[in-house]
């Protein structure tokens, strides 16, 4: 038996560190997009595409991030994949145009897609039985708390120093941390499986979901059931068609598509797909709200915001004490109905502390969602498939981000033209909609199992 690495829990702080910043960068772009519309004169097209840029080729490519780890090796992939994330920091802090702008988020998602695999990767190698399950409850917990600060970090940044240092603080953190583990991780072997990456499965699969968000953000100008829009989502579909096949044909595919044709995995998507639709279609509209119609600083706005970061922690915690014993069935449906309380509170009535409220209450409703999905997922998988199926979670993580706020900008376009407010309301209305649904799909597709006490799992 191998000696445990003595730096252990040092080596896991510094790469703790790292996915909270890859994770604190889907929701830290928030609150400073109202000024940076305003700053580089952007459209809604293009606004939407810095959300969705990144998440697109976070999820698109992560799976790929996660082989090329097994084949070449954790601290080669890890080192590489922190690099690029933040050379491309530094990129799209120094934007001065849309062009710069995407590349650099996209440049972003392509690093964070080869990072946060290889190093989960190398906690799971690096721990053993209960000390493991502990790293992995502080690498979920580091994740979750990127997603909440984010939104708090992004108004402090935009109202201080600008909104460029939303990106920037990545640039001294990431050098920091990358002339540490360069010290630290230790020498690993490539994997000795045979095999190579399935780079035009990668691509098919980010393609399919590219095409189906451009699709999606057209059509609030376009309309919905234009051809432009029909088009495009059947060509989304023509693509995840050509992927099936070719990860039928390969003989080292990005993932086993069987894996989803098990209830609890499939289940396990679909909720954290919604889930992270919800959460950020309420931070979008929410943050769009505040400043453009309510004229209030990015400061104050990310401090409205501590109470509905708070709530997703809350959520999460309540969900992971019930989940024992009420299943995640009930988890799920509870949670999803409370979104749809919340959401529809700033869908009926209008004012600040309605929208800061309801996003705060519905927030609670998808932290528990969270949980519900991630432990359905793992209800039946086995250990030796616990890496698939983690990545194919964390895929479908990101792709509902892209999704999400793909699909609110369309439905609240006039109303983030700045024209009218209506179309707030719609974009609310939509999302309480979106939940009421995920929580009857919930009672269906979710089966009836309770996970075994002490579990942990991260969905990222």
């Amino acid at each position: 038996m191998t000696e445990p690495n003595p730096l252990r829990w040092r080596l896991l702080g510094l790469l703790a560190v790292a996915q909270f910043m890859l994770i604190l960068d889907v929701t830290v772009v928030a609150i400073a997009l109202p000024t940076i519309e305003t700053d580089l004169g952007l459209r809604r097209e293009t606004l939407t595409w810095v959300v969705s840029a990144y998440t697109l080729m976070f999820g698109g490519l992560m799976l790929l991030g996660g082989r090329a780890a097994d084949l070449f090796g954790s601290r080669r992939v890890v080192l590489t994949g922190l690099l690029i994330f933040t050379a491309a920091s530094l990129a799209t802090g120094l934007a001065d145009g849309p062009e710069l702008l995407i590349a650099g988020r996209i440049a972003q998602g392509v690093g964070a897609a080869i990072l946060s695999p290889a190093a989960l990767s190398v906690v799971t190698k690096t721990f053993d039985g209960k000390e493991r399950n502990k790293a992995l409850g502080i690498w979920s917990a580091m994740g979750g708390a990127g997603s909440a600060i984010g939104v708090l970090l992004g108004g402090v940044l935009t109202a201080g120093p600008g909104w460029p240092w939303v990106f920037y603080v990545n640039v001294p953190i990431g050098l920091i941390v990358f002339a540490l583990l360069l010290r630290m991780l230790p020498a690993d072997r490539p994997g000795t499986q045979q095999g190579r990456l399935d780079v035009p499965g990668a691509l098919l699969v980010t393609a399919g979901t590219g095409a189906a968000i451009y699709a999606l953000v057209n059509a609030g100008d376009r309309g919905w059931l234009s051809a432009a829009t029909l088009g495009t989502l059947g060509g989304a579909i023509v693509l995840y068609g050509v992927f099936a096949a070719v990860q039928r044909s390969v003989r080292s595919p990005l993932m086993d598509l069987r894996i989803l044709t098990r209830r609890t995995v499939a289940a396990g998507a679909f909720m954290i797909l919604v889930a992270t639709a919800l959460m950020i279609a309420m931070f979008f509209l929410g943050s769009f709200y505040l400043q453009h119609f309510q004229q209030y600083g990015a400061l104050r706005t990310g401090l409205l915001f501590l109470p509905v970061a708070v709530a997703a922690i809350v959520g999460a915690q309540a969900a992971g004490r019930l989940v024992g014993t009420a299943g995640a069935r009930l988890v799920a449906t509870v949670g999803f109905m409370v979104a749809a309380l919340g959401l529809a509170a700033p869908a009926i009535w209008d004012g600040a502390a309605v929208i800061v409220i309801g996003m705060t209450v519905g927030t609670i409703g998808v932290g528990a969602a969270f949980v519900a999905a991630s432990t359905t997922t793992f209800a039946q998988v086995d250990y030796r498939e616990a890496g698939l199926a983690s990545g194919i979670l964390s895929t479908f993580h990101e792709f509902g981000a892209s999704l999400g706020v793909a699909v609110v900008s369309s439905v609240a376009a006039a109303s983030l033209a700045g024209t009218v407010s209506t179309g707030f309301a719609r974009g609310f209305t939509f999302a309480a909609i979106t939940a009421v649904v995920a929580a009857v799909l919930a009672l269906v597709v979710v089966p009836a199992l309770k996970p075994a006490a002490g579990e942990v799992h991260s969905a990222h």
